[in-house]
């Protein structure tokens, strides 16, 4: 009778479980998502850009010289170094005893759509880093790129203007867009020969065409990234359906549909620099790639490197991301595969101990005093806004030190 009483209450708790997450996730979602949770301050804006400070964890006895300025893709939220309070690559870094700076690109519109790579990595990407130096009193800094943010941070490394990049970290970043038999050579590959021929026999040009009508809205950037995983994209749902009973995986899946569901719109600028720098002319798979008035070379990179690449991943492969280390100076580079695709490479269950770790443990090894370094903007670039109001800190614990194996 006594077991018959325990199997009933459980049976009971587990359709109360049930019956209240369901009537969350349909009528009161935004109590479930967990995304942008850590703390954080804003000590610059140039709309639509501004540079969020995460102070390193309060148990930190003396944080490393080098702070570390993350960079994430255009056409998502902010939030994808910080999707949840335990998936939290900025909350990792802090606890690593990293002061952690992120470039937020804010939320573009379509007035917006004039925007093009060169004001993101010259103009924007500039007025960051002064942002930055200024606040952190260090000139030496290192970035940390995700995908388009990666290669965001090459292109700015690569005009050659900033001698104090110290590290940069780059994670799934696409080079030679024709390289291997992926969905992005194919697009390349296709682009190519068609733009060929139209120059050829026409007089027609992408360059000439307005760029707010190449800005894609969010829901297309959305059904892109969810068809870099088409499978895992419909068979999340069956496993909401089946564990409907378990809060945390209520609140992990919803927050994760948030972030797939909410993408931005894509400057049209950027979209079509993208499609005949990289697409059709393919210049940076030699190393050079003009952009606006500048060249970006990237010879002109000695920052120690750190490259990573899903072993999965089909949009950006590791033989694609891999080049970026033949084309450039530096003596100290590296070069990790990773499980996952090409969001689960860093945003995956296995993100945690096979990215994160290993770069903090990585950084943590290129980042010592090695000269007194004060903050001095660099030459020619816009200075950076005032600091914002700051927020409070909360104790966090921190990573142990274990030298990354190269693949």
């Amino acid at each position: 009778m006594k077991k018959l009483f325990k199997t009933a209450l459980k049976i009971n708790e587990l359709a109360v479980n049930t019956a209240t997450n369901a009537a969350d996730w349909f009528f009161r979602k935004e109590i479930l998502i967990q995304s942008g949770k850590t703390e954080y301050e804003v000590i610059a804006e140039h709309l639509p850009m501004r540079v969020r400070y995460y102070a390193p964890s309060a148990d930190t006895s003396q944080p490393h010289a080098v702070p570390l300025v993350m960079v994430p893709p255009l056409g998502v939220t902010t939030e994808t170094f910080d999707l949840m309070p335990d998936r939290s690559l900025v909350k990792s870094m802090t606890e690593a005893g990293f002061q952690v700076y992120l470039v937020d690109w804010g939320k573009p519109e379509r007035k917006d759509g004039h925007l093009g790579l060169f004001d993101y990595s010259h103009t924007m990407m500039g007025q960051a880093l002064d942002a930055v130096r200024e606040h952190s009193q260090s000139k030496e800094i290192s970035l940390f790129g995700w995908c388009m943010g990666g290669l965001l941070c090459l292109l700015y490394a690569g005009y050659g203007h900033d001698k104090h990049i110290r590290n940069l970290v780059t994670v799934a970043s696409p080079i030679d867009l024709r390289d291997g038999k992926n969905i992005m050579a194919f697009a390349s590959n296709t682009l190519n020969v068609t733009a060929r021929f139209i120059r050829k026999y026409s007089e027609f040009r992408l360059d000439r065409i307005n760029p707010m009508l190449f800005s894609p809205p969010g829901w297309m950037v959305s059904l892109g990234f969810k068809l870099t995983a088409p499978v895992a994209s419909i068979t999340t749902y069956w496993d909401l359906l089946t564990r409907l009973n378990d809060r945390d995986f209520v609140e992990q899946h919803t927050t994760t549909a948030d972030y797939l569901n909410n993408m931005m719109l894509y400057p049209g600028g950027v979209v079509r620099d993208f499609m005949i720098r990289f697409a059709v002319d393919n210049k940076l798979a030699n190393g050079k790639v003009k952009i606006g008035e500048l060249v970006s070379d990237l010879g002109n990179i000695t920052a120690n490197m750190l490259v990573f690449a899903g072993e999965t991943d089909h949009l950006v492969p590791g033989s694609m991301a891999k080049k970026s280390l033949r084309m450039v100076a530096s003596k100290n580079k590296s070069f990790l595969l990773a499980p996952g695709g090409h969001m689960g490479v860093i945003l995956g269950s296995q993100a945690r101990e096979h990215v994160w770790k290993q770069a903090a443990e990585w950084l943590q090894g290129h980042s010592q005093v090695q000269a007194t370094s004060v903050a001095a903007p660099i030459a020619n670039k816009p200075k950076a806004s005032k600091p914002k109001a700051t927020t409070a800190r909360k104790p966090r614990a921190r990573i142990q030190k274990d030298t990354p194996r190269a693949a």
